[in-house]
């Protein structure tokens, strides 16, 4: 089974929710405006499925402008539409919405990713899948093992490192993350390593210490290798809907992001949830993760997550 395939499979529960609601999606536009309870139902199905109340307003909207002549269609092009950045999103209304080249590479703005996020996310896992990524795409790669908290997540880092032919630079369990962020960063400036992953000890939004901690680790990074880190990437679980909004929301606060990559979308009803983290956060959605193999995190592209979401093939090149 293709990636693609496996992240139909995975969003067939929200498929469901808008195909429950609104019955045939391929009726005509016209003729489904005029059914108020089907718009009402539309409308639930959206917000059942963590789109978000502003956001499904503006969907709402702009399908009733809609020059499609099926509803499915509309309902695809207000979806993707949700899915870019805002100033985006506004120059799509502006002048006419046209899809872009679906997107095969995500590039990192500098060398050094910290990667966030609250215990349970994957993120040690993700960042493994992070480093196999880039290494196919001809880069170096290094990992700093900061997780000194969680037992054995600097051994489950370097056995992944071990796996893949990657450095990774580490500390006592138990030590100071900042120290091994530190370390790790200077070598990367003094190796010329492409990449460094820096996994970071998994930490409840809600502790105000352990936030002040992670904003340690970014100062440190940045002695070590002025200017770095270049990103900060948060990993989600798309199964926590709501509450991962508001994670994220806390990890803004504390330590600006610049992406969020978000896993699991094979088990959750809530595959809206990436509106309103594009919405309210105006950060891009840099991968999505659908399985546990190597290969199942991959670059997020809007047009293809929506053409997954409602099973409609991707054209092919």
């Amino acid at each position: 089974m293709s990636w693609l395939d496996r992240l139909r499979q995975g969003l067939s529960k929200t498929r469901q929710q808008f195909q429950d609601a609104a019955g045939d999606l391929g009726t005509d536009l016209q003729e489904t405006l005029t059914r108020l309870d089907s718009i009402e139902d539309l409308e639930y199905a959206l917000i059942a499925a963590d789109v978000g109340r502003a956001a499904t307003e503006e969907i709402l909207a702009d399908i009733r402008k809609s020059g499609k002549s099926n509803l499915q269609d509309a309902l695809m092009e207000a979806l993707t539409l949700q899915l870019e950045p805002d100033r985006r999103r506004a120059q799509f209304r502006q002048l006419g919405f046209t899809p872009d080249a679906r997107r095969t590479v995500v590039d990192p703005r500098g060398h050094v990713v910290m990667v966030v996020g609250v215990n349970g996310v994957g993120k040690t896992t993700t960042i493994a899948k992070l480093g196999e990524y880039y290494l196919g795409r001809g880069k170096s790669v290094m990992f700093a093992a900061g997780d000194t908290f969680r037992a054995a997540a600097g051994a489950q880092l370097g056995v992944w490192g071990e796996r893949l032919g990657i450095p990774v630079v580490g500390g006592p369990e138990g030590g100071d993350p900042a120290a091994v962020a530190y370390d790790a960063a200077a070598a990367r400036a003094a190796r010329g390593t492409d990449l460094l992953f820096v996994d970071t000890a998994g930490r409840l939004h809600t502790k105000h210490n352990l936030m002040e901690e992670l904003k340690k680790v970014r100062r440190v990074i940045d002695k070590a290798d002025p200017g770095e880190p270049a990103d900060v990437w948060l990993v989600l679980d798309a199964v926590t809907g709501q509450n991962g909004l508001a994670q994220a929301k806390k990890f803004h606060e504390a330590t600006p992001l610049t992406g969020v990559i978000v896993t699991k979308l094979d088990g959750t009803a809530k595959g809206g949830i990436l509106i309103p983290i594009v919405r309210e956060l105006g950060v891009p959605i840099k991968f999505i993760g659908v399985g546990e193999g190597a290969h199942d995190l991959q670059p997020f592209d809007p047009q293809a997550f929506v053409r997954a979401l409602f099973d409609v093939e991707v054209p092919r090149d």
